[in-house]
């Protein structure tokens, strides 16, 4: 299938769209959630051009060219972008907090490129369950509108203890402390390397409670880090500290896909 020439600049396409099958075949459809955005969201007519991707497969242009009930049949014709491997690896390990705050911050943290969203229950939680089909679909859609190709795994939620029991190996784990205790987070980075994997950990409305500073301090994986002088709200504090990262690290030095024109 054919690839736009180097010297050419695609027009963007009127939606983008993940796609689990495979986007070098002479046909795709898509059903439920998809089929209804483009055909009754958007009301795209056949003949239209979208984007489909996937982290497998790039990027592909694909016409619309038909809508059934339910499902619409799509063509593929040609790719867009090669898949390419995420610049950063750094997950978001959070304490789930209210469900607004919650959302928003799995939305911002996918379009600031967090590879994986983990919910960990700790002793001051108080949200008691976590709609994690709930936030696969926020993280999708923030996904398509941000221009990743790759989706961010969302961790099935587990108790701080038991995550630490089973921490992947050779990824380290800056943990938010909002008592002061650890070092400025930017200084701190500035002489890491953000190539190798990472994690960032912040915890619920009114902090860790100090049984848990405990245990973590005694994890050669852990790093304590400040964000300021300021007290901030969980999302906040887990946002910043994502930002900070991605802007000390090899993400920082991408360009964006669709640039103005001068």
């Amino acid at each position: 299938m054919s690839e736009p020439s180097p010297s050419s600049t695609p027009p963007r396409p009127r939606a983008r769209l993940h796609a689990d099958a495979a986007l070098d075949a002479p046909s795709v459809v898509l059903d439920g959630g998809a089929a209804h955005y483009l055909k009754n969201v958007l009301r795209l007519p056949a003949g239209t051009i979208v984007a489909l991707f996937n982290a497998r497969d790039g990027e592909y242009a694909a016409e619309i060219v038909s809508f059934s009930k339910s499902r619409v049949e799509l063509a593929p014709r040609g790719r867009l972008r090669a898949p390419m491997k995420a610049a950063s690896d750094v997950w978001l390990v959070f304490a789930p907090i209210k469900r607004a705050h919650l959302e928003f911050q799995i939305e911002k943290a996918t379009e600031l490129g967090a590879a994986a969203l983990w919910p960990v229950t700790t002793r001051r939680t108080n949200v008691e369950r976590v709609n994690v089909e709930r936030l696969a679909a926020i993280a999708k859609e923030a996904t398509e509108q941000s221009e990743r190709l790759d989706l961010p795994e969302i961790l099935a939620p587990a108790t701080l203890d038991r995550a630490l029991a089973n921490w992947p190996a050779g990824r380290q784990l800056i943990v938010c402390d909002e008592t002061g205790g650890g070092a400025p987070l930017a200084a701190f980075l500035a002489k890491e390397d953000l190539t190798k994997p990472w994690a960032i950990l912040t915890g619920p409305e009114g902090g860790f409670a100090p049984e848990e500073f405990t245990v973590l301090r005694k994890q050669p994986f852990v790093r304590f880090v400040g964000l300021g002088p300021r007290v901030l709200r969980a999302d906040t504090a887990a946002l910043a500290a994502l930002a900070v990262f991605q802007s000390l690290g090899p993400d920082a030095a991408r360009k964006p896909r669709f640039q103005q024109s001068s």
